[in-house]
């Protein structure tokens, strides 16, 4: 086999899998322009500084090496910001994203598992969510992404590309053994929040939304942890060795946690008394994102380890007591 591309793989998932890849026996080339990355979480593993929406860099990258598949993290997921900025979001996620499937096919790379997500769905018409669902994406960021799918199925029509469509959940928890953790600037996602407030980092975590139609009235989502996602892309490679065809799969927990008793069980985690705001709610969040990822366990053979959340947020504090600044420390 040769090597495996990993864009984005100084992110948080990224870092999660190429690091994983790498115990496994595979060669890892993380490929990352460093502006959202962190460079301490790439380690000893060779790192191509670049952006994969620049051909030339791509054809001096694929060129200069024997490139078996792409494992495609890198892009902006913030949906508030897609929101506020869509166009930062086209331009990278799928346009940057159309330079990295020309640039696979101008060098014959078959292989591609890309980090997508459930915000293709929009808001579900039926859950738990299944891959039948319909696809009405409510912000840029989940149209981006679908955007990006359609376009590598389209060019899989055409050309002998494979990918694979992982659709995470919300990933959330870092390294068991603390080498790797989340740390995004600025930090945006619910559990790093609501852990920093733990710390003693800031003041409050903000409730966004108490009058969604869920039981306590706050937002609904299924939580994956980040070593389930990073196994779940090991077994996606593994299918499209075995010559698997292009398929989509939801990356979820298939439980309903919704933000309140995500404060509730970091409270119990942590034992401290977290102080919660309620705020009005954010343009483009769905009320409830539950997913059924029957289909991954069944082709896949992919089964979750952390099966509830205080074991998902234990991990996430753990490394976040250890390194209370992140990787900038």
């Amino acid at each position: 086999m040769g090597k495996i591309v990993v864009t984005g793989g100084a992110g948080y998932i990224g870092s999660h899998f190429a690091d994983l890849a790498a115990r496994k026996g595979n060669e890892v080339v993380i490929v990352d322009d460093l502006r959202l990355g962190h460079i301490q979480a790439v380690g000893d593993l060779p790192l191509a500084k670049g952006d994969v929406g620049d051909p030339e860099f791509l054809d001096g990258l694929f060129g200069a090496n024997k490139i078996d598949a792409v494992i495609h993290f890198a892009a902006y997921s913030q949906v508030a910001e897609s929101m506020q900025n869509p166009a930062k979001y086209y331009q990278n996620n799928v346009c940057g994203g159309l330079e990295l499937l020309k640039a696979m096919d101008r060098h014959g790379v078959e292989k591609l598992v890309f980090s997508s997500t459930c915000a293709v769905y929009g808001e579900p018409d039926a859950l738990p969510i299944t891959e039948n669902n319909a696809m009405n994406p409510i912000n840029p960021y989940g149209a981006s992404k679908l955007c990006f799918e359609r376009m590598a199925m389209d060019l899989s029509r055409s050309s002998n590309l494979r990918p694979v469509f992982l659709r995470y959940f919300n990933a959330a928890g870092a390294d068991p053994e603390g080498k790797l953790g989340e740390d995004h600037n600025p930090e945006t996602h619910l559990i790093p929040l609501v852990l920093r407030t733990a710390l003693g980092l800031r003041e409050a975590v903000m409730i966004f939304g108490d009058d969604y139609p869920t039981e306590d009235g706050s937002c609904v989502r299924d939580y994956i942890h980040v070593t389930d996602l990073a196994h779940a892309h090991l077994k996606a490679l593994e299918y499209l060795d075995a010559g698997g065809a292009p398929d989509a799969f939801n990356m979820g927990g298939g439980q309903g946690c919704s933000v309140l008793q995500v404060v509730e069980a970091a409270r119990r985690v942590t034992g401290v008394a977290i102080n919660a705001r309620k705020a009005p709610r954010r343009s483009g969040d769905p009320s409830t994102l539950i997913s059924s990822s029957k289909k991954a366990m069944d082709i896949l053979g992919w089964r979750p380890e952390f099966d509830n959340i205080e074991r998902i947020i234990e991990t996430a504090w753990n490394w976040m007591k250890a390194n209370p600044e992140g990787y900038r420390a």
